[in-house]
């Protein structure tokens, strides 16, 4: 166990388990970008096709998913003081969510639901059943779990939930043993995982990364714990509307909740802005706070949604809502957590047998903050003009803000390059 360094985070995970992960997303970042400049037409287009199902699924399981659960890896021990189960599963975990998602991702692009997405979904089951197993095994050895192990171990359940109704709905595509087709159950698989796992996860973890990147001793588990109350509330209400075909005018009702847990959750992360110590702030915390700001987008798409249902021609108001999932809050927040965790990461990696033969770079100085800049930039750029691009239907908009978001993700994999390829230096 390595002390605590000047970000706050500790070494307690081997950096072999961890490293591969954030390879893996950087470059599924980088596919999933292209393949949105190659079919920007999905902008114009309602959200189940083959081609908006393969860019999600990458944006979900190889972006998010795949990062998180790499960073989990390594901020897990933290949060709940303690140390990972099993490094041998962050491995399974690994190789089968690794070789799992380009076959469910080649399978919904050909709108193949046959073999190619059986095997993926059955592949990455078995990942995400890994995860759970080190996740639940981890927790369970402390007498006494904090809130944001209760975070983590909760979203990691609803994770499992969410990748095992969708290997449901990929074998009822082809058996049919569902009461309702495959299509009618999307909205509860999305929201398992939009809800269940990113939500509840982003949330447990920065609410205590955030107060400590920024050097706040802000904390009100009164607040962390009702926002707990209110996300898993409003997902089992979202689930019995479902299930039992509730009116419509009921889904208002989860709705109001998920709303009341993020004005919260940002309330929550003013507070400790408010009072950290640390008055200069970085790039990287400046894009994680962004993140939290992006999260009032699909809230807003989602309430247009609800109240303007019955506007037919509103077709591709479906996409722009996981667009602004996908490609803005949880893109956002990953961009200014990796070069929060990834440079420690390394630099422990490479500097922690060396730091008392001379004086050492610090972890912020692994990587690029020009780099860093331009990404954000081209970043933002795109990512409005891309909704512009939905929003007016315009598919000049949709190319150029597509590619915007190409060079962002061709700056981020640089980058993270640049963090993996340190070799030492002292003085």
């Amino acid at each position: 166990m390595f002390p605590v360094v000047a970000n706050g985070l500790q070494q307690t995970t081997s950096y072999k388990v961890v490293l591969p992960f954030y390879l893996y997303a950087a470059i599924a970042f980088l596919f999933g970008s292209i393949l949105l400049f190659s079919h920007s037409e999905i902008g114009q287009q309602h959200y189940f096709n083959p081609r908006t199902l393969a860019i999600t699924h990458i944006m979900a399981l190889g972006w998010g998913t795949m990062i998180i659960m790499g960073a989990s890896h390594q901020l897990l021990p933290v949060l709940i003081g303690g140390k990972l189960y099993s490094t041998m599963l962050g491995y399974i975990s690994l190789f089968f969510l690794g070789l799992g998602i380009p076959f469910l991702v080649v399978g919904f692009y050909t709108l193949d639901f046959g073999i190619l997405s059986q095997i993926g979904a059955i592949l990455i089951n078995i990942g995400v059943l890994s995860f759970f197993i080190n996740v639940l095994k981890s927790v369970s050895q402390k007498k006494e779990l904090n809130i944001h192990g209760w975070y983590m171990a909760t979203a990691t359940i609803w994770l499992l939930i969410t990748t095992g109704f969708g290997l449901l709905l990929v074998y009822n595509f082809s058996f049919n043993f569902l009461p309702s087709d495959s299509i009618h159950y999307l909205t509860l698989h999305a929201h398992f995982g939009i809800i269940g796992w990113f939500l509840m996860m982003v949330f447990g973890v920065g609410s205590r990364l955030i107060p400590m990147f920024l050097i706040s001793k802000y904390q009100n588990l009164k607040i962390l714990r009702l926002i707990f109350v209110l996300i898993n509330c409003s997902l089992l209400l979202f689930i019995i509307i479902k299930t039992i075909n509730l009116t419509y005018w009921f889904y208002g009702l989860p709705l109001l909740l998920i709303g009341c847990s993020l004005i919260l959750y940002i309330r929550f992360c003013a507070n400790a802005y408010k009072v950290r110590i640390r008055k200069n702030v970085d790039l990287q915390m400046k894009a994680s706070l962004l993140s939290v700001g992006q999260l009032v987008l699909p809230l807003v798409i989602m309430f247009l949604i609800f109240i303007f249902f019955n506007v037919k021609r509103q077709t591709n108001w479906g996409t722009l809502y996981g667009f602004v999932i996908f490609f803005g809050w949880i893109t956002a927040i990953i961009f200014g957590m990796t070069f929060k965790t990834l440079p420690f990461i390394v630099w422990n990696k490479v500097y922690h047998k060396k730091a008392h033969l001379g004086k050492t770079p610090a972890p912020k100085d692994l990587f690029s903050n020009q780099i860093f800049y331009s990404m954000m930039l081209a970043y933002l750029l795109g990512f409005f003009i891309f909704i512009f691009g939905i929003i007016f239907n315009n598919e000049t908009l949709l190319k150029i803000g597509a590619l915007a978001i190409i060079i962002a993700a061709m700056l981020y994999v640089i980058n993270v390059m640049i963090v993996f390829l340190h070799k030492p230096l002292t003085k």
